[in-house]
C-alpha cells in the first residue's frame, strides 16, 4: 500500500470505514492502526465477522500496513435477583424457573444462574440440557425454549453424578456461572441452594444482588427457616423484595374439596411481622409440578397458572422500582 495520505488523513479515514459507528477509539502510529470496537449485542459469529470487516477496511486505507482490532462488550445495567429459601422442598427452584419465564414472556431479556450446586434442577425445569461452550474460558449460556438463558453445573456434569465438593470448590463454580457471557441480559435470576451457607455468602460477595425473593410454605417450620434466610440477606445489605407462599391450599381434582395440608396464611403473617412485602401465594398443584418437571413451565402458557406467575413477576418488578427510587 502506498503512502498517499498523511497521518492525519489516514486517521480521519479510519472514522469513515465500515461499522464506524461501533468504533470507540482509533489510533495511528506510523503504519499501525489500533481500533477499539464495541461488539455489544452480537453473537460470537457476528463478533468475528465484525472484527474481520473492520480490519479489512483499515488495511484498505493507504499508509496502513497493520491493523489491530480489539472488541469490547459494554455491560448493560442488569438486575440480579436471588431466589432463596430457608429449607429444601418448598418449590423454590420451580418458582424461580417460572418467574424467569414470566419475565421473558413480558419481553424482558432474562438469564438464570442455577446456583444450587449440589442439586441443580434448572436444566430439567427449563429444558436446557445442552452443555455450554466456552470462549476464552468464559461460558456462553444455553438458550432455553422459553428464551431464558441458562448456566448450571447440571449442564456440565453427567446426570445423576454426585458433586463431592467442599465450600471453596462450590464457590469457584458459582463464580464461573456469574462471570458467563450474559450479553444484553436485563434480569439475572439466581436460584440459590436452600439454607444460609457458603454459596449464599459467595453470591453476595461476588455479585451483590439487587434484591432477594424468599420462598416458603405456610408450615411453621418452613417459616422459621425462611426468617433465617431473610435475616441473612438483611445482615449482608441485600434488600428482600418479598416473600412468596407456595403450596398454599389444595383442591382435590376429584371432589373439588379444598384443604390446607401445610396450614394457611402463615407466610403472609410472617411477612407482615418482619416488615417485608408479601408477593403472593400459589396453591399445591400437581399440574404445576408435572408441567415444570417436563421442561414446560406453566408461566409460558395462557391460563390461571400463567397469569398467577405473571402477577408475581409484575409485583417483583414493582418492588425493584420501589427500592431503586
Amino acid at each position: 500500500m502506498g503512502a498517499a495520505m498523511t497521518q492525519d488523513d489516514a486517521l480521519s479515514a479510519l472514522s469513515t470505514i465500515s461499522d464506524a459507528a461501533r468504533i470507540r477509539s482509533r489510533k495511528l502510529k506510523g503504519s499501525i492502526a489500533a481500533l477499539v470496537v464495541d461488539a455489544s449485542g452480537l453473537s460470537p459469529d457476528e463478533r468475528s465477522a465484525l472484527e474481520e470487516r473492520v480490519r479489512k477496511a483499515a488495511l484498505d486505507i493507504p499508509g496502513v500496513e497493520h491493523a489491530r482490532v480489539v472488541l469490547t462488550v459494554s455491560r448493560p445495567e442488569r438486575k440480579i435477583i436471588a431466589v432463596g429459601s430457608g429449607k429444601g422442598g418448598v418449590g423454590k427452584s420451580t418458582i424461580a424457573a417460572n418467574l424467569a419465564v414470566a419475565l421473558a414472556r413480558m419481553g424482558k431479556r432474562v438469564g438464570m444462574i442455577d446456583a444450587d450446586i449440589y442439586g441443580p434442577s434448572q436444566p430439567t425445569l427449563l429444558d436446557a440440557h445442552t452443555r455450554p461452550i466456552a470462549e476464552e474460558k468464559t461460558l456462553i449460556p444455553v438458550v432455553a425454549p422459553s428464551g431464558v438463558r441458562l448456566l448450571s453445573v447440571g449442564q456440565l456434569v453427567p446426570a445423576g453424578q454426585a458433586l463431592a465438593w467442599r465450600g471453596p470448590m462450590a464457590s469457584g463454580a458459582l463464580a464461573q456461572l456469574i462471570e458467563g457471557d450474559w450479553g444484553d441480559t436485563e434480569f439475572l435470576i439466581v436460584d440459590l441452594p436452600p439454607g444460609t451457607g457458603d454459596v449464599q455468602l459467595s453470591l453476595v460477595q461476588k455479585a451483590r444482588p439487587d434484591g432477594a425473593v424468599i420462598v416458603s410454605t405456610p408450615q411453621d417450620l418452613s417459616l422459621i427457616d425462611a426468617t433465617r434466610a431473610i435475616d441473612l440477606f438483611g445482615k449482608t445489605g441485600v434488600p428482600v423484595l418479598g416473600l412468596i407462599e407456595n403450596m398454599a391450599g389444595y383442591s382435590c381434582p376429584h371432589c373439588g374439596e379444598a384443604s390446607d395440608p401445610f396450614g394457611s396464611g402463615g407466610a403472609e403473617a410472617s411477612a407482615r411481622e418482619l416488615g417485608v412485602s408479601f408477593l403472593g401465594r400459589l396453591p399445591l398443584s400437581a399440574a404445576l409440578r408435572i408441567a415444570s418437571d417436563a421442561g414446560a413451565p406453566p408461566a409460558g402458557e395462557d391460563g390461571p397458572a400463567g397469569e398467577a406467575f405473571a402477577e408475581l413477576a409484575r409485583r417483583l418488578l414493582s418492588q425493584l422500582e420501589t427500592i431503586a427510587a
